[in-house]
């Protein structure tokens, strides 16, 4: 089956990891044995050949740069203009892959519309398409960078990530979006770019819920019912996204579907985590929506972690073919696994991207 996959950090993993994507994903594994620099090394699971095993043929593609101030702990950059440079070279790397033929931008909906007819056709020689999406806002020095970045393509942007940030306080911290985040939703609304509601905190959540009336998504979210954390939607989150016709995608950290996870201790096999637990989020979301409307894949594979914090049913990002015959056999219909797999992105897309 097609598979849309709406969060995908593939420039981090090329220009930090310095991953070359274009290699097998067990080439790029075998070149980091006895690498000990990050604790994934040696476990990826994404490159393109694996995307395309998966039938992957649009993802949303992140770019991702922290701006930390003075006493914040997190790692970052320390000032925004740095922070802003380093998506730059993220997007030098998005367009080097394009000029390889290996990606292909989508940014308007007769792109994406066109795509999805070729890559029908000929999965194997088509690039892979990918919407461009900014993971934390801190990165947008004033609006007009934000501008520049809607001239390069973005379509969809979550104002934070982790800690505070410049324009709203993401997870693990408290905190409102203040009034720089109140001029950040406004020209978002204005450029009618799509808001990621991943990562923000349950205050900046329900301040942006009443700022904001433009489309709205969670690429990667999963349910609080399941781990009681504030990276997680409650059940109220997510009712108002779906109140609001968001579509929320399924993460594959292992951290996010299991409780009681320890980074560095816990691990795949000794919690059980598979893709039951997906399935179980899944489900949830479908039965507060009352149909299969609301919800997608979000994987964030190798957003940060690799076969050691995903799910133990889970080589490579391929093993997404696995998800529909589980759901079939919870006694989903064609129908309604079209809509994870594919179906709900597609349709927001089609409705939200600039004719």
């Amino acid at each position: 089956m097609f598979i849309l996959d709406a969060h995908l950090d593939l420039s981090m993993n090329a220009m930090e990891w310095n991953r070359d994507l274009t290699w097998p994903v067990e080439a790029i594994r075998e070149s980091e044995q006895g690498m000990t620099d990050k604790p994934d090394r040696g476990k990826n699971t994404v490159s393109f050949d694996a995307l395309r095993k998966g039938n992957i043929g649009v993802c949303v593609a992140t770019q991702i740069a922290r701006y930390v101030k003075p006493r914040n702990n997190l790692p970052g950059w320390k000032s925004p203009h740095q922070a802003w440079a380093q998506t730059q070279g993220q997007l030098a790397w998005y367009r080097a892959m394009e000029g390889a033929g290996e990606l292909f931008q989508i940014t308007t909906k007769k792109q994406f519309n066109n795509h999805l007819k070729r890559w029908n056709e000929d999965n194997v020689k088509t690039p892979i398409g990918y919407i461009l999406s900014l993971e934390g806002a801190d990165s947008i020095i004033n609006m007009d960078y934000l501008h520049k970045s809607y001239e390069n393509g973005l379509r969809a942007i979550g104002p934070a990530h982790y800690g505070p940030g410049t324009y709203a306080f993401g997870t693990d911290s408290v905190g409102g979006i203040g009034q720089k985040g109140k001029e950040l939703l406004k020209e978002i609304q204005k450029l009618n770019l799509i808001l990621d509601a991943t990562h923000l905190c349950d205050q900046s959540f329900w301040e942006t819920m009443d700022a904001y009336v433009g489309p709205i998504w969670a690429s990667h979210n999963n349910c609080r019912k399941f781990v009681d954390h504030n990276r997680q939607f409650s059940d109220e989150q997510i009712e108002e996204l779906i109140a609001r016709k968001a579509v929320i995608g399924m993460a594959l950290d292992a951290w996010m579907m299991v409780p009681n996870w320890v980074r560095g201790k816990s691990t795949p096999e000794s919690t059980g985590v598979s893709l039951e637990h997906t399935l179980q989020n899944i489900d949830h979301i479908c039965q507060l929506a009352g149909n299969s409307l609301h919800v997608g894949i979000g994987t964030d594979l190798d957003g940060g972690f690799g076969l050691e914090q995903s799910p133990k049913d889970i080589d490579t990002i391929a093993d997404l073919q696995k998800i529909p015959p589980l759901l079939e056999k919870k006694g989903y219909t064609k129908e309604d696994i079209s809509n994870i797999m594919h179906g709900n992105f597609v349709r927001f897309l089609q409705l939200h991207l600039p004719d």
